[in-house]
């Protein structure tokens, strides 16, 4: 009977250990950090490559009808960025970038150092070397990557819905194929045109004022009335219908 017992208590063991270890093999993975990871706490004042970086992650809370600079320089502007960008995420808001802001921004960033909810090949459906257009490509891309970041502060204030990318980086041939201006922001990597799927063209136009865009074009402009144009490198805001 002793034997039994012993038996039964030793099978319940294994199948308490066996439904550990499948849990622990098939837990969901947090987002890594293995982009890029911040040393120190970055605060007003401070300059350099880590500054730059976090520049980047918050050039979309920059104000309205502003641009955030990345230039490595910890002024007032790259402060109140961060500020904004803290409140956006509940976090306390005090415009020094220490643990709490960067763990949230791993936690948004995947390991190539796009946001979460946008990706390289959404940016570009065009090629697969970001060449042709007018810069080089390494530069087309980075351009990108900062417009992901507006993007990803933009869909955060539209309530976290999804925002469609309709067209992203242009060579000269694809621009010139898609009927594009010749000065057109596309073939700089910077320019995304934005269609409707959780909201409205006017809703997405009015809220991309406050994201770091200079160039708004959207319903009421010229061949724009099926989608929104964003971008930077030109200061025109151009929506009509939507009052802009």
């Amino acid at each position: 009977m002793l034997r039994r017992i012993a038996g039964l208590v030793a099978a319940a063991l294994l199948v308490i250990t066996g439904t550990a270890v499948m849990s622990t093999a098939t837990a969901t993975p947090a987002h890594a950090d293995g982009c890029y990871t911040w040393t120190r706490t970055l605060k007003e004042g401070m300059k350099g490559e880590d500054v730059r970086q976090l520049q980047i992650r918050v050039s979309g809370y920059p104000g309205y009808r502003s641009v955030l600079a990345l230039d490595g320089s910890y002024g007032a502007h790259t402060k109140a960025a961060v500020t904004r960008f803290q409140q956006a995420y509940g976090l306390s808001a005090d415009g020094v970038a220490g643990t709490q802001t960067f763990n949230k921004i791993y936690q948004l960033q995947d390991n190539d150092c796009t946001p979460a909810h946008f990706s390289y090949s959404e940016l570009n459906k065009c090629n697969s070397t970001w060449s042709g257009g007018a810069v080089s490509a390494s530069t087309a891309r980075a351009n990108a990557l900062v417009s992901m970041w507006k993007l990803e502060a933009l869909r955060h204030a539209l309530g976290d819905k999804p925002v469609r990318v309709t067209s992203g980086f242009r060579s000269k041939a694809c621009n010139d194929r898609a009927g594009g201006s010749a000065s057109s922001r596309h073939m700089y990597g910077d320019g995304v045109d934005l269609g409707s799927l959780s909201h409205s063209f006017c809703t997405i136009a009015k809220q991309a004022r406050y994201h770091g865009f200079s160039n708004i074009l959207g319903p009421g402009y010229p061949n724009h009335n099926d989608h929104v144009h964003v971008a930077v490198g030109s200061t025109t805001w151009s929506a009509p219908n939507c009052g802009i």
